[in-house]
């Protein structure tokens, strides 16, 4: 058998078996592809009971918890509700990698049970059903996007394949990573994992086992990516609580282009390990995870709830930090009643598309009639720190990448365009390839001397943050930053990312994503 039909008839049998694992009676009549915004189809396919409904359309998870922990719902029946409607959007989306329904319902009965027997929750988040990017492996089933492995040497992570790569399709988890570990003892039901993009590093979602994710608000455009399954799943209220990752955007692109909120919080507060992750050893540039959900209240309960469970106990990297309802509640920063916001209004590179700036002046125009302050943020070397980035992701020259393809015969995807519809650029080459130059796999020198750089980069502008006391008028430099996630609405299929062809240099992320790269995002 050729190489080429190796790969494919793996994905094939995978993408089968996915569909099998859907329970028939939960197949509905798919709307033609002329419908592109399909948010309206649960509510009208029939499948979901008047009740399921009224469980699904609650998006705030604090009322949801409420409902679970008296009793009033089950975790039985809400977990079936959601995983109804996940199905759904699967079906018009594509947006879910691992399925396991009688899994997931049997952890809800369980949880049932305990609170029937013992009148207690069994933690914060008992009962409620949460959606996993395809990075958090659990026990017992495939993580095609990646495997949990105890260390290793390096001969043997040779045999270990990561992000959206046809190689570990077939191959189960030893372990539940330290996400799904402490999601379990504070009583959630992990129930479904969702689609990313091949090696991660995109601002789509589209790979060769699982195909394209598509955005439930016009099927025509891009979720966003990497944590783009979530994006698409939640957006179509198909889970309550989703949880992505995020290095260069990945959370934040996702939720603007979906309408979702989310937290991209600093390094090493919330617990990755054990879970996988595309250039695994690259630590110049931290990943980290975060919630995502169609509530604010769902981002501060899931948050609280893993720092309250003390992951640094199972998780070295996690800082010893309690959670602060003090600082939740902004004691620091004049107890919230008088603040002082400074709006990046440009870059000094990419302006933001008019639907953008209209947002900004809105909300600026909101928070003055609260009685805060609103001053412009002056640009500080944003494109040092973009190409200081940019060239840390590619300094292996995308070597990762190739070894992993290498595996399975699978091609490096180097375009997110589909194969039967394309876009004019007005770029004669993607800004990055520009800006960095053709990559080439460094030395461990050149790479300590980008690492400096991004050091200096960061006191550099932390200096310029605090002399903003001098215009804020509290005493206090501007408490935060306000700029888009994205200088743009969601896009076209193929058009948020772009890969030079020959060694994978890393997609052009959008400036304003990158940029907190380097402020670790302690405005949002």
């Amino acid at each position: 058998m050729r190489a080429e039909d190796s790969w494919k008839s793996i994905c094939s049998a995978k993408k089968a078996a996915q569909f099998a694992a859907i329970p028939s009676q939960w197949i509905i009549n798919i709307p033609p592809e002329t419908e592109t915004n399909i948010l309206g189809v649960p509510a009208h396919c029939g499948l979901l009971s008047k009740r399921e409904l009224e469980i699904t359309e609650t998006i705030d998870v604090a009322l949801l918890l409420e409902r679970l922990h008296s009793m009033e719902w089950s975790s039985v029946e809400v977990t079936t509700a959601f995983y109804k409607r996940a199905i759904v959007a699967q079906q018009l989306t594509n947006c879910l990698t691992e399925i396991f329904v009688d899994r997931a319902l049997k952890r809800a009965r369980e949880l049932d049970d305990i609170l029937i027997k013992t009148g207690k929750p069994v933690g914060p988040l008992h009962g409620l059903p949460i959606s996993l990017k395809d990075q958090f492996t659990m026990k017992g089933l495939e993580t095609v996007m990646g495997v949990s492995t105890p260390f290793v040497s390096y001969q043997e992570r040779t045999h270990f394949f990561f992000e959206g790569y046809v190689s570990w399709v077939g191959k189960d988890a030893d372990t539940d990573c330290v996400l799904v570990e402490l999601l379990n003892e504070c009583g959630a039901v992990p129930f479904v994992r969702t689609n990313v993009p091949q090696t991660l590093m995109w601002g789509e979602t589209h790979n060769h086992v699982f195909g394209r994710t598509t955005n439930p608000y016009n099927r025509k455009l891009t979720p966003g990516g990497s944590s783009g399954g979530e994006g698409a799943l939640l957006a179509m209220k198909g889970s309550p609580l989703g949880i992505g990752t995020d290095i260069a955007g990945s959370l934040r692109i996702p939720s603007a282009f979906c309408g979702l909120y989310t937290l991209r919080p600093s390094y090493e507060r919330l617990p990755y390990c054990g879970a996988v992750n595309a250039l695994e050893g690259q630590e110049s540039i931290s990943s980290v995870l975060g919630p995502m959900a169609n509530s604010m209240s769902g981002v501060k309960i899931f948050t609280k709830a893993i720092m309250d469970a003390k992951p640094w106990k199972k998780d070295p990297l996690v800082l010893r930090k309690e959670w602060s309802e003090s600082e939740y509640r902004l004691e620091n920063h004049g107890g919230g009643t008088r603040l002082c916001f400074a709006i990046m209004w440009d870059n000094g590179v990419v302006r933001p598309h008019p639907p953008l700036e209209r947002a900004m002046k809105m909300t600026k125009a909101a928070l003055e009639a609260a009685g805060h302050k609103v001053i412009d943020w002056e640009s500080h070397r944003h494109l040092e720190i973009y190409k200081n980035a940019e060239t840390i992701f590619v300094a292996d020259g995308g070597h990762d990448y190739h070894v992993q393809c290498e595996l399975s015969g699978e091609p490096l995807i180097t375009t997110m365009l589909p194969e039967d519809e394309t876009h004019p650029s007005g770029l004669s080459e993607p800004f990055v390839k520009t800006l960095v130059g053709e990559a080439s796999h460094l030395s461990a020198y050149d790479l300590w001397q980008l690492q400096k750089e991004k050091r200096d980069l960061r006191k550099s502008h932390l200096d310029h943050w605090e002399r903003t006391v001098s215009r804020t008028g509290t005493g206090r430099p501007v408490d935060a930053i306000i700029s888009p996630a994205v200088a743009y609405t969601a896009v076209p299929h193929g058009l948020n990312t772009f890969v030079e062809n020959k060694v994978a240099e890393i997609r052009s992320t959008p400036l304003y994503a990158t940029h907190s790269i380097m402020h670790a995002a302690s405005s949002r």
